[in-house]
């Protein structure tokens, strides 16, 4: 039998580096790549203890026609994109003040939900919409 894991979770964003406090400072990932190419730009976000599994965040322009990455970004920065991108954490009110205090949109504080997790939601710097559970 095979084994088959997720190796990337792409996240387009309007401003790479306007996004890098949030899934730096806030979620507390590493960036373990960080690659300009063709006028593009796109950084791999690493997880401590999940090695394998990076968050890439790209501007729309990365890989894409120019028609894809104008329709791709008009529906990021309404916040119509695709999502919501689901995070898990060990303490989900230090990881939501972190996030309050950057200035991220919120959501929806920590409540428990009726289906199960504790969680929070936030928009990221672009319109992305980011939920986090309590692990």
């Amino acid at each position: 039998m095979t084994t088959t894991a997720l190796a990337y979770c792409p996240i387009t964003v309007d401003d790479v580096e306007a996004a890098i406090p949030f899934y730096r400072d806030g979620l507390g990932l590493e960036i373990v790549n960080d690659v300009s190419y063709d006028g593009t730009r796109w950084l791999s976000f690493g997880f401590a203890g999940q090695t394998g599994l990076a968050v890439v965040l790209s501007d729309p322009a990365a890989g894409r026609s120019p028609e894809d990455a104008d329709a791709l970004l008009r529906l990021v920065v309404k916040g119509s994109g695709p999502g919501p991108y689901v995070f898990t954490t060990d303490d989900l009110d230090a990881t939501f003040e972190r996030l309050r205090v950057l200035g991220a949109e919120v959501l929806q504080e920590p409540i428990a939900q009726d289906w199960g997790p504790r969680d929070c939601a936030f928009r990221d710097p672009a319109g992305n919409h980011i939920r986090i559970n309590q692990a």
